[in-house]
C-alpha cells in the first residue's frame, strides 16, 4: 500500500507551502509573495508525518481537552494521532460529553482549517478522529476554490485565528476523474459539474492517461490549491510570517491513511 505514485514526505521537510521556491508559483503571484516573505513555521515538528505510525494513545481525549493548539506543529501532530487512530480503530470520538458541549455554547477555539471534497467518504472529522469544536470544515467538490471558499476559509484563520490550513485531496476523487475524462474525451459536463472541472484541468500531466492521469491530476490540484491560498491577499501576510501555514495532504481509501505531499 505504501507504493503510491509520489514522495512521501515528513513534516516540515518540503510539503509547507514556501513562497521562497518561486519555481512553485505561477508568475502573477510572485511580485505580491516577494513583499510579504518570511520564514514558514520553525521545524520543531521535523521528522512527524501525517502518515506516521504513532501510538493510538498519542493524544488522549484528556490531553486534547487540556492542552490548546496554538502553532502549526501541534495542529499537524494531532491531526497525525487522530488519523492513526482512525485507520487503526482505536477512535476516541474526543468532545462529545455532555460537559464540554456545554463548554461550546460559550466559545471555540478550532485548530486546523480543513478544505476537503464532498465526498461521503473523506469526513474530515472521522479521518482525523476530532470532535465538536475542533476543526473548520469546508467541503467542496474537488476542493475547488471560489468566493464562498475563500471567504470561508479566510474568516477561519482570520476570527477564530487558526495555525493550520490543510488542503486535503483523496483517491479516488470522482470530481477530478470527470475533469480528466472531459479532457481526453472533449465531451462536454452538466453546466455546473463543468464549473467544477474548470479549475481542475489546467495543471493536468496530458503525458499520462486513465488511472494514472487521475492520480497525478490529483497531486497537481491539490498543490494549486495550496498555493492560491498562500498566494490570497487576505491570507498572504499571514502564511508569510508561518501562521497559518498552509499544507497540502492526500487521503488514500486503501489504508485510510493521509499523507502530505510536497
Amino acid at each position: 500500500m505504501d507504493q503510491l505514485p509520489y514522495k512521501r514526505t515528513e513534516l516540515w521537510s518540503a510539503h509547507v507551502f514556501n513562497p521562497r521556491n518561486p519555481a512553485a508559483v505561477p508568475q502573477s503571484r510572485r511580485a505580491l509573495l516577494r513583499t510579504t516573505v518570511a520564514g514558514t513555521a520553525a521545524a520543531a515538528g521535523a521528522g512527524l508525518a501525517l502518515g506516521s505510525t504513532a501510538p493510538a494513545s498519542a493524544a488522549s481525549r484528556d490531553a486534547e481537552s487540556a492542552d490548546p493548539v496554538t502553532t502549526p506543529e501541534q495542529a499537524l501532530r494531532r491531526l497525525a494521532a487522530g488519523n492513526h487512530r482512525w485507520r487503526t480503530r482505536h477512535q476516541e470520538h474526543p468532545h462529545e460529553s455532555a460537559s464540554l458541549r456545554r463548554r461550546l455554547v460559550q466559545g471555540r477555539h478550532p485548530f486546523a482549517v480543513v478544505l476537503g471534497c464532498v465526498d461521503s467518504r473523506v469526513p474530515p472529522e472521522l479521518v482525523f478522529d476530532q470532535g465538536p469544536g475542533d476543526l473548520l470544515t469546508v467541503r467542496p467538490a474537488g476542493e475547488v476554490l471560489d468566493e464562498a471558499v475563500l471567504g470561508s476559509i479566510a474568516y477561519g484563520v482570520l476570527e477564530p485565528h487558526v495555525p493550520l490550513v490543510l488542503v486535503l485531496a483523496h483517491q479516488p476523487c470522482g470530481a477530478v476523474a470527470a475533469a480528466v475524462h472531459a479532457d481526453e474525451t472533449g465531451e462536454p459536463l452538466p453546466a455546473h459539474v463543468q464549473y467544477l472541472a474548470e479549475p481542475i484541468r489546467p495543471p493536468m500531466d496530458r503525458g499520462q492517461e486513465g488511472v494514472a492521469r487521475v492520480d497525478a491530476a490529483i497531486n497537481a490540484h491539490v498543490r494549486g490549491v495550496r498555493r492560491r491560498l498562500a498566494a490570497e491577499p487576505d491570507l498572504a501576510g499571514k502564511v508569510a510570517t508561518g501562521e497559518p501555514a498552509v499544507v497540502a495532504a492526500r487521503y488514500e481509501l486503501r489504508d485510510q491513511r493521509v499523507r502530505t505531499l510536497p
